[in-house]
């Protein structure tokens, strides 16, 4: 009985490779006919050759690996577009200083004593500029919809694209790229001048030992440093997640193949090479969920400080855990989510056991000191606090709404909200997670993609999406109390 069923499944086998292999032969001797549809489809698009030769609109076959043209090899196509790439590179970076200028006073105002965690000057705003004869007083006394009529909306405060949209991906810093050139791209530079950035290297706080302070003892953590700088600060399994965190990966930009924006190849970035000592340094690349690709909004990457308590993880993902949002972060920005470009560019698939330690070291992280808070519930000790940073706080919780979406202690609510730009005739954003407030004056530039360079442009912005009515001296306090925080 056994046997009787075998024989059949074996002559459906043995005839299903006969049909293919005698279909292949037709095939290479020219006789197999297309179908109706196929017949239909070689008369729009030709043969294989003439595609490759003329190029699908939206592929670059001189360019993608799976199709350089007849008689050139990848490389050789790979050389011509990064010829191609430095040499507009100048243009590129003219048109983005230009669009920043049009938008900020980029004269990098600080003042005596206000300044970040380390010492480093915070920059004073407001510096988005305003239409001719318009005050930021008369504007916010407008509605959303005489805002709209007039176009009165501040292009600053309208969606701050990458440097170079059409194509994306990360970008680091100068400050950065000096210590590791491997992380410097030959098409693109970073927009934004340094005054604008956190410090660097960011201070790093353990929430298992406040009272060490810095444990970063002025280093940038990567490879070489981790184990010396950690050892015996935490357990072996969170610096076994450290060890995964300072592990090149390949990623769109950085990496072995031939289509790469760095010069040389590389092992490719680290997590902490985004997420530098755990916080940022203003790096900034494209949200992997939005389609087409000028619509995609640029992102800054977020501190790490913090994590423990935070809910919700990605601008726009609404991931729920720390270890998911690890895995993923390699086949979402790390390859602007496109999982083929990931396995032809060299994805790894992180097992959970490691992805489990890489979250423990995460969550290990604190936010800096802030000796005003009361450390019980996160509101200003009034008896460390001054007039100015009191009043803050009282608009924080009052008037100027904030509270009703940053929450202490972490000033956040682990809520998405969509701010609908669209009714002062700016570009939508749709809904983006509620930011960590703690430790804020240590993250410039502000909201998702860095269009608020400061606290007072972030205070202006609010003011007038909010509807608050907020005056000069309103404006004032809340801007001391969110640098108290």
């Amino acid at each position: 009985m056994k046997s009787n069923r075998v024989w059949p499944q074996v002559l459906c086998i043995t005839v299903g490779i006969v049909l293919a292999s005698w279909a292949l032969v037709m095939d290479r001797a020219g006789l197999a006919q297309p179908t109706p549809e196929g017949k239909k489809q070689q008369a729009q698009v030709g043969t294989l050759e003439d595609a490759r030769l003329k190029g699908f609109e939206g592929v670059d076959f001189s360019y993608d690996v799976f199709g350089a043209p007849p008689g050139q090899d990848a490389q050789r196509s790979a050389d011509e577009v990064m010829k191609k790439d430095v040499a507009q590179k100048s243009d590129v970076m003219k048109r983005q200083h230009k669009l920043l200028n049009d938008r900020y006073d980029l004269s990098c105002r600080t003042e005596k004593g206000i300044t970040m965690t380390k010492g480093k000057p915070q920059p004073i705003g407001p510096i988005v500029k305003l239409g001719s004869g318009m005050t930021w007083e008369q504007l916010g006394q407008l509605s959303a919809d005489d805002i709209k009529k007039k176009g009165a909306f501040p292009p600053g405060f309208d969606r701050l694209p990458h440097v170079k949209q059409a194509v994306g991906g990360q970008v680091f810093p100068q400050v950065q790229t000096k210590e590791f050139p491997r992380l410097e791209r030959f098409d693109v530079d970073f927009d934004l001048p340094e005054c604008l950035l956190p410090e660097f290297p960011p201070p790093i706080f353990l929430t298992t030992h406040p009272e060490l302070g810095d444990v970063s003892q002025g280093e940038v953590l990567h490879a070489e440093n981790f184990d010396r700088l950690f050892r015996g600060l935490v357990t072996p399994a969170q610096l076994d997640g450290l060890r995964m965190l300072v592990t090149q990966f390949p990623q769109e930009e950085f990496n072995a193949t031939h289509d790469r924006k760095s010069v040389k190849p590389s092992l490719g970035v680290s997590c902490l090479d985004c997420h530098v000592n755990f916080h940022t340094t203003g790096q900034f690349h494209l949200n992997p969920d939005t389609r087409p690709q000028m619509e995609r909004l640029r992102l800054d990457t977020v501190s790490l400080r913090g994590m423990f308590n935070q809910q919700i993880h990605g601008s726009k993902r609404s991931i729920r855990s720390v270890e998911d949002f690890t895995e993923f972060e390699q086949r979402t920005a790390y390859f602007n989510g496109d999982p083929i470009r990931a396995m032809k560019k060299g994805m790894n698939i992180i097992d959970r056991v490691p992805v489990a330690h890489m979250a423990q070291m995460q969550n290990m992280i604190d936010f800096p000191p802030a000796p005003k808070l009361d450390p019980m519930t996160g509101r200003l000790d009034r008896g460390k606090a001054s007039a100015l940073e009191a009043k803050g706080e009282d608009l924080f919780f009052g008037k100027a709404k904030c509270a009703s979406c940053h929450q202490p202690p972490s000033f956040t609510d682990h809520q998405m909200h969509d701010l609908h730009l669209e009714r002062f005739g700016a570009a939508a954003d749709g809904p983006i997670k509620t930011f960590v407030l703690r430790g804020i004056k240590d993250s410039p530039p502000y909201f998702h993609d860095g269009r608020l360079p400061t606290l007072e442009d972030t205070v202006e912005f609010f003011n007038i999406v909010g509807g608050l009515k907020l005056d000069h001296d309103d404006k004032k306090a809340l801007a001391a109390f969110l640098r108290a925080l």
